[in-house]
Parts: structure tokens; sequence; C-alpha cells
């Protein structure tokens, strides 16, 4: 199908011809005809499969002005509730739809302003969204189209009663809209007590973000993997990475030792406050960083159109959490890249993700250094040949023709290089985490000495744990210096 089959209004082609739409996607052949046509649904799909869309774009169709709210969207977290919200305005723009999203964390004066003067749909989180409410000052009681997006988000963030309270405020003959990636049976009661007959859309994950995601897995020594990150950066040279870990701690770690090495890298997690999530947030989508370091919670909603790479630093817990990690890439119909750095111990969690998943993940070997060399040379020449095309190289010229008084042209152009690019030097990696050095440790005790094997196993491990803290702590403060 195109998107002229559904009949749409002019206002709204020219907005997704915009935009760069080229055709729908399942889930939107499949929904958006029966939204046109005021039928609940439940829609079951993943991120990247363009659900958004799928009910942005009936709602921009028959969204009614008033100043009290025709539709209201409500999201888990602050970022998708920005991030839907834009969209939202970007398929209605040209039918001047008025879009408002609501947040906790900031001020409610604004929110508060806005909707006094009138908005067409709030996009908003559960609690801010109850909290205007009950200051009067949020009416839902013209809505038409209630969305409840990313619903086992919400469920595992505590909204269901929030979404209740939400639902019994607006009007009985509302029109419904859930969509979910999985289905759990708090889910399914939202739906039998406030839906009427929803028809069931089911979007196969296998067949929609596996295609265009090339997924590929590296075995490497624990201790290893922030130098095997590094090589597979140098290689890949990915337009916009994310790099997700499991915890906080490891998203500092990875993101100091990313910067050490010079590369143009951000980090979020739930300890950084607000403003700082939304200036990395911002660097990263306007290109001004090249790699995000994050946790799955801060990465939530994140939908950035030209992330080539998704890289698991750390393993995902489940099934869902990888689908949901590698749905960053290969959006709007765009190829993209997922890499997962697996320990030799977690290959069977590996492949029971690929099985649970349904899909399969491929192995290969790490870049060698060779590999490494041969990338940066490979874009030093794009580089410089984009420089000679523009030609912004003709003010060092006279300096060149100084220099070949006294040395080949061949040693000035690599000179040259050198001084912009810096030394080609090669990183040291083990090629396998089978040759790492292993150390024997003899200990003139037993249990004559009242000493078990226990103790002495945390005793070791007590000082280990304190060196490598020492170290840790020293490197810190010298990255803080440099900085």
């Amino acid at each position: 199908m195109n998107f002229e089959d559904f009949k749409l209004s002019k206002e709204t082609m020219k907005s997704i011809s915009e935009i760069g739409f080229e055709e729908p996607t399942p889930i939107q052949v499949s929904t958006i005809p029966l939204i046109m046509n005021e039928r609940d649904i439940v829609g079951q799909a993943q991120t990247g499969t363009g659900k958004t869309a799928a009910f942005a774009i009936p709602i921009a169709e028959r969204c009614q002005k008033g100043r009290k709210p025709f539709t209201i969207i409500l999201e888990p977290t602050r970022e998708l509730a920005v991030q839907v919200a834009q969209e939202v305005y970007k398929i209605g723009k040209y039918k001047k739809i008025s879009v408002l999203p609501v947040y906790g964390g900031t001020s409610i004066e604004r929110q508060i302003k806005s909707l006094q003067r009138g908005i067409n749909v709030v996009v908003g989180t559960p609690g801010r969204v109850i909290d205007l409410i009950n200051r009067k000052i949020l009416s839902l009681s013209e809505v038409k189209i209630v969305v409840l997006d990313e619903a086992d988000e919400m469920l595992d963030m505590g909204f269901i009663e929030d979404i209740e309270t939400i639902l019994k405020t607006t009007p009985a003959e509302r029109q419904t809209l859930l969509f979910s990636a999985t289905m759990p049976q708090p889910i399914m009661n939202i739906a039998r007590r406030y839906m009427k007959n929803p028809e069931k859309i089911w979007v196969n994950t296998k067949d929609i973000v596996v295609p265009k995601i090339r997924q590929i897995f590296y075995e490497v020594a624990g201790e290893n993997k922030v130098n095997a990150l590094s090589r597979l950066l140098d290689v890949e040279d990915p337009q916009l990475a994310i790099v997700f870990c499991h915890t906080k701690r490891e998203v500092d770690d990875v993101y100091m030792k990313l910067s050490q090495l010079g590369y143009n890298a951000g980090a979020i997690h739930g300890d950084y406050t607000q403003a700082r999530r939304d200036a990395v947030m911002n660097k990263f989508k306007g290109g001004m960083l090249d790699i995000l370091v994050a946790t799955d919670v801060a990465a939530r909603g994140l939908d950035i159109k030209d992330v080539s790479h998704v890289i698991n630093y750390g393993i995902p817990q489940n099934p869902d959490s990888y689908v949901h990690r590698i749905g960053r890439t290969g959006r709007a119909g765009k190829s993209g890249i997922a890499i997962t750095l697996i320990t030799p111990r977690e290959y069977k969690h590996l492949r029971l993700i690929e099985r649970n998943a349904k899909t399969t993940i491929n192995r290969k070997k790490l870049p060698s250094q060779a590999d490494v060399v041969s990338a940066r040379e490979k874009n030093i020449v794009r580089d410089i040949s984009g420089i000679i095309r523009e030609n912004r190289h003709a003010g060092y010229l006279q300096a060149v023709k100084e220099l070949s008084n006294n040395y080949e042209f061949g040693d000035i152009a690599a000179a040259a290089l050198c001084a912009a690019y810096g030394e080609i030097k090669e990183k040291t990696l083990e090629e396998n985490y089978r040759n790492n050095r292993t150390e024997r440790l003899f200990m003139t005790v037993d249990r004559k000495d009242n000493i078990r094997a226990a103790d002495a196993v945390k005793s070791i491990d007590s000082k280990a744990y304190d060196r490598f803290s020492k170290i840790h702590k020293k490197q810190h403060r010298n990255y803080q210096k440099s900085h």
C-alpha cells in the first residue's frame, strides 16, 4: 500500500512527504483504516515498527479544534512524551493542530498557561496529567480519542492505577487505542474493562525489526571489553551509536574510558539531573556527539532516526530488553547494526535470548590491530579527499612550497597528517581470552590454622577490590584534572 490509499487530506500528505515517509509499515497498514473508522485498537508492536505514526496520522485527520483537548496520549516517560508530541505536531502541522507535552520535573506554570489558551492534543505522563486534572486545569470531558502508548512500560513503572483514574474522567463513548510490546494480564484487564470490542493487531517482531538490523556478537574477556569496544568503534566508524550498559556505574566507567581514548561520547543514566540528560540528548540528536553511553531506563523511548549502531556492552537481561535495545537502530526504513559483547560465561544466555526472540545473532571475530589501522587510514583518506574537493587547503600551499625545498612531498604530506591526526599506534588487546596470563598463588595456611577456603577467597577478593578501587579513583582524578 501507499499513503495515498488511505485517502488522507492534502495537508497530512504534505506533512508525511516532508517527514520522509515513503510507504506505510505493517502496523500502519493494519491500524490506520480501523482508527479512521473509530474502532478501538489493541496493538502489539515493538519499538521501531512505526506505531507512533500509526495513531498520529488518524488523530491529525480527525482532530476537531476547540479549547478542550480532542485527544489525550499517555506515555511512561518525559522523553517519550516530548518525542511523541513532536511527531504528532509534525504530522498535523499543516492542519494547524496544537500539541502540548505535559510531564513532571519542570515548571507546571508554563503548561497551565498553554492549556488555558486551548490545546487540541495533550501528550503526557500519568502523574502530571492527574495533577493537572486535580487542579481543574485539564478537562478531558470532550476527549474523543485516548491513546495508551507503551502500556507495558507504564505497568512496569506502577502507573496502572493512574491510567484507570484518567480513563474514568473521559467520556464513555470515546475511542481507545492501546499499544504495547508485550501483553501481560494487567494490560489485558485494562482492555477488557475500558475498551469496546477492540480489534487486536499483532505485528511480528521477527518480520519487522530483524530484517533491517544486522545482528553480531563478539566473545571477549571481561577485562578486555573497553579495548574491544574501541576497536569496533574504529573499524565500524558509526554515524551515531548507542552503547548500552547494565548499571549506572558501568555507564560512568565506559564513558570516562572512551573520553580518555579521544572518542566524542556522552552519557546518561538515572542519577544525572534532567537538565544534564536533556543537554546530552540534544547534542547527540544534533550530531555533536557520536556515541551515547546509557542504561536501559535512561534510554527508554529514544527515537533518533540516524542511529546506525547499537552496541550491547553488557548483555541484555532478557529477550524483550534485547529487542527494545536493537530497535533503536534500523528506524524509519533504514538499516542498522546491533553488536553484542559477551564473556565466555554469557554464551548460553545469548543463545537463550536468540531462541526466545526468534532471531539469529551471528558470531564474528574481533577486528585485528591491522584492521583498526586500515580503517583509520581509510577515514583519513576520506577526510583529506573532501578537503581537496572543497579547496579548503589552498591557504597552506605556500607553506608546502617552502617545505618542498628541503623535503620530499610524500614526507611533507605524511608529517602533516601526523600533525592533524596524531601518530597511528596499535592498541594492545589480547586476541583470545584463553591467552590471558594466569597467576598461581600459594598460601602456607590450612584448616589447622583455623582458616577455611571461604575465608581465604574472601580475603583475596577484598584486597583485590581495594587495589582496584585505588587505581579507579586515581584514573578518575587524572581525568577530572585533564578536563
